[in-house]
């Protein structure tokens, strides 16, 4: 009789303690992001610095644990012939999932549309945390995704692997 009480007490703890992790990795870390802090950039390929662009209806996540956890959707009026002569391409970007929640950002589907040709991916913001990329997919009939992507200097960097000289200082921890 001990020895069942025994498990049951366990087999409820490790229930319990599933429940609160998964319900922490889903939702508990993931905040809302204003509209104002959520603002789209794209970097011109004049200036190489980052330019506001029209978005409308932007809705955003973020977490603190993690630089690459940022998500957003949003739409734009833009033409994805303007926005290609103007603002830096990128390559070999794939859409990071965003939790079942946050329903706007849908990777494979996004991945697909990149795949397809029918979006193009754009440079959002280099180094926006160290070692990571802002990267925002704009589809031919104007919705846009914005992700965050850890660039080379952040996968030598998270791997153990020598930096060298061509990444920027990474700032210490306090």
């Amino acid at each position: 009789m001990n020895g069942r009480i025994v498990g049951i007490v366990i087999l409820l703890s490790a229930l319990i303690a599933g429940a609160a992790l998964y319900y922490a990795q889903i939702y508990g870390f993931y905040d809302e992001v204003s509209a104002q802090a959520a603002e789209v950039e794209l970097v011109s390929v004049g200036s190489n610095l980052p330019e506001a662009i029209v978005a409308d209806g932007v809705s955003a996540i973020d977490a603190d644990s993690s630089p690459i956890r940022y998500r957003a959707c949003f739409t734009t009026p833009l033409s994805l012939a303007m926005l290609s002569e103007t603002y830096v391409l990128t390559d070999h970007a794939t859409p990071r999932n965003a939790p079942r929640w946050f329903d706007c950002f849908d990777a494979a589907a996004i991945g697909a549309e990149i795949e397809a040709g029918t979006a193009l991916t754009f440079l959002g913001g280099k180094n926006v945390h160290f070692g990571v990329d802002r990267i925002v997919a704009i589809t031919d009939d104007g919705r846009g995704y914005v992700w965050h992507e850890l660039n080379d200097c952040g996968e030598k960097s998270y791997d153990g692997t020598v930096v060298g000289e061509t990444c920027p200082e990474r700032p210490q921890s306090e």
